[in-house]
């Protein structure tokens, strides 16, 4: 695995990890409506481009390893 590869893999994990706290912080009755629409926007919007980096560091990593 190259320095790259195990960079994307760590900011993933890091946009994954802020998505799912926002969407479960969704679960608190204490939120205005504008922070739930936020937090729903924001959340949404970081898991995802956690797991389409997650995917793309894996193709490269793949692709890299092929002789």
């Amino acid at each position: 695995m190259t320095y790259g590869v195990t960079i994307m893999y760590l900011v993933a994990a890091v946009l994954g990890v802020a998505g799912a706290f926002m969407l479960l912080r969704l679960r608190s009755a204490s939120i205005s409506e504008r922070q739930v629409y936020a937090y729903r926007m924001v959340g949404i919007m970081a898991a995802s481009a956690g797991i389409v980096l997650a995917m793309s560091a894996t193709a490269m990593w793949t692709w890299g390893a092929q002789p």
